[in-house]
């Protein structure tokens, strides 16, 4: 094992350089709602009714119900501008404020470890949020608390009826699986201003809050057809979600990793397929552990390996020591009564070796993708991974029905995002195994 090697001066000469990203601050991503903007009211009614709903249910501790499970289960609050006996006075016109299984999301919260003041207080407090454009095709808003920890998303009425429906296999599924890397819900809520249309919205967790700067984001399904980036090359920058024919990567990972992640990914699907849930994503973000220059792709990759047969022995040890060093510095934190920063789909140490983009060389074959092709450069990253499973709240219904129908007399129908969940999650999982491999 190449960790008997290292003495401790190479050990403590590797812990001294921080894989955090240190440089000049990093200008966050989105436009801050202050007053004047377009969404300025709905911000204030939104805070004031998590504020509102958070603070009451906290107060009740009792274990869960069957009835607290019941898509009947939802209340509806009045907020007058000039305040009510439950409610503050505010400046924004009147609303409506409904919540969804409130008793079922305080036990979600719980559950995830989310500290109920630490949750009003990201979302609620006097920072205010900001606005992204959703990349994808829905149409939806993402709104990010200034600590990058919650996401806020406007949904569509479909999208709760389902969330809603799986409410009891996802609860039972999370609680029983620890490390499941489906996305972790806080809570479900709507705005109705007199006058004006509801606004449904979820609460989740941000799965690139993190000390790291990601340097690219990847948002994979494992079909072909028309799953490529809008922007032209010359105007990819962090920001930019790519899509499965922009990715030039595949991730190794240790061993053990390995495993937990392959297996994880399988109960994960289960859940997904016996939920009739398609159409999500494995959304992977990669920070490039050295910072200091900017030649490649805009970022500052650590190239372990240039594909010099010579270097094997150089570059085994190197990789060792930097994946001790991970190891080590997590260990410290455990050892200090920190939790963990290391775990499936966050902070995991690996290695990216850069591929031919899949667009330029592609075959369709009956799975949907091809294998990818190494690239004759042979370069590898030292990277830390984010992932998580994204986007599980469509199921196949009519409207995918009819998708899948129109789009397989244009395209290849294996191709296409939009085919029924049981094919969706074997190739979901098919693709995975081949981007993700293990560690030699």
């Amino acid at each position: 094992m190449i960790y008997r090697d290292l003495d401790r001066d190479g050990i403590r000469q590797f812990r001294r350089g921080s894989c955090c990203f240190n440089g000049a601050e990093v200008k966050k991503p989105g436009e801050t709602i202050s007053k004047g903007h377009k969404n300025y009211d709905l911000m204030l009614n939104l805070q004031l009714g998590i504020r509102y709903s958070v603070g009451k249910h906290a107060q009740i501790r009792r274990d869960l119900k069957p009835s607290d499970f019941d898509p009947k289960e939802k209340f509806w609050t009045r907020f007058p501008p000039e305040g009510s006996k439950i409610t503050p006075p505010h400046q924004s016109v009147e609303f409506r404020w409904k919540d969804y299984c409130p008793v079922v999301f305080r036990h979600l919260r719980e559950h995830f470890q989310v500290d109920t003041a630490d949750y009003m207080l990201a979302i609620c407090g006097n920072d205010a949020l900001r606005e992204l454009s959703s990349p994808g095709k829905s149409g939806s808003f993402i709104y990010l608390t200034q600590d990058d920890r919650f996401m806020i998303k406007t949904v569509k009425k479909s999208e709760v009826k389902v969330l809603i429906r799986m409410l009891p296999s996802y609860y039972q599924h999370v609680c029983r699986y620890e490390k499941s890397l489906v996305t972790k819900f806080f809570g479900v809520h709507c705005v109705k201003p007199i006058g004006g249309q509801k606004t449904r919205f979820i609460v989740m967790g941000n799965l690139f809050c993190s000390e790291y700067r990601i340097h690219r984001r990847f948002d994979l399904k494992g079909s072909s057809h028309g799953r490529t980036t809008d922007k032209p090359e010359g105007e990819i920058d962090e920001t930019t979600t790519l899509k499965d024919l922009d990715l030039n990567f595949m991730f190794r990972l240790q061993r053990n990793w390995y495993q937990e992640l392959i297996k994880q990914i399988n109960r994960d699907c289960e859940f997904l397929e016996a939920e009739r849930i398609m159409d999500y994503s494995l959304l992977v973000g990669l920070h490039f552990r050295d910072d200091s220059t900017c030649d490649k792709m805009g970022l500052s990759p650590f190239i372990l390996r240039s594909g010099n047969k010579d270097s094997y022995q150089n570059e085994k040890f190197m990789r060792g020591c930097r994946f001790l060093e991970a190891e080590l510095q997590d260990r410290d934190r455990i050892l200090s009564g920190r939790k963990s920063l290391i775990r499936l789909g966050a902070n995991m140490p690996a290695r990216a070796e850069r591929m031919a983009r899949r667009s330029d060389f592609d075959q369709y074959t009956l799975g949907g993708i091809s294998h990818l092709t190494p690239s004759r450069s042979g370069e590898i990253y030292e990277v830390v991974l984010y992932f998580g499973i994204i986007d599980i709240l469509q199921d196949y219904d009519i409207s995918k029905k009819l998708e899948h129908a129109y789009k397989s007399l244009q395209a290849d129908p294996t191709s296409i995002s939009a085919v029924d969940p049981k094919h969706y999650s074997k190739r979901f999982r098919d693709f995975l195994g081949r981007i993700f491999v293990e560690e030699r």
